[in-house]
């Protein structure tokens, strides 16, 4: 799969192995039989960044009633994502991809704009995995303030 292939309802989720923020290792596949929501935002403790996490935290408890496992994924070092995770009272997993791997497995880095100008980075995106570990809803080039809102409209949890 190239940088620029963007995953489509349907594709197997590229399984991963990533250090959350204190130092355990998680797996996509840990999650499997049930919902998982994985999103990848370009860095820790950044406006945009906090906003979109500490919009995943205030709805956690309602994504998780109806079976939704939520992963973040950024590629800052663990020790930078517990102090995020701390600072925001954020209770749910921030994994480390470092060298972008995961990003670029699920074309969440690449080129993307930014004020106008072609860049390539972290672009913000979120994948829902289903049950059996397919891509149910695949999102590239959220906003991070109000995504979450979306993102349950989209579920039908709203």
């Amino acid at each position: 799969m190239t940088e620029s292939t963007r995953l489509v309802a349907g594709d197997t989720a590229p399984d991963f192995t990533l250090l959350d923020q204190n130092g355990t290792e998680v797996s996509l596949s840990d999650h499997k039989g049930g919902k998982t929501v994985v999103y990848f935002y370009p860095a820790a403790m950044t406006p945009g960044c906090t906003t979109q996490a500490c919009d995943f935290r205030d709805n956690l408890n309602s994504l998780k009633a109806a079976g939704y496992t939520v992963l973040g994924i950024s590629k800052d070092e663990p020790a930078k994502l517990a102090r995020f995770a701390q600072q925001e009272g954020l209770d749910f997993p921030l994994l480390s991809d470092p060298d972008l791997t995961v990003h670029k497995a699920y074309a969440a880095y690449g080129e993307k704009s930014l004020y106008g100008k072609t860049v390539t980075g972290v672009i913000r995106s979120t994948v829902v995995v289903d049950e059996d570990g397919k891509v149910a809803l695949p999102l590239y080039n959220v906003k991070a303030t109000g995504h979450v809102a979306s993102l349950r409209k989209k579920l039908g949890l709203d």
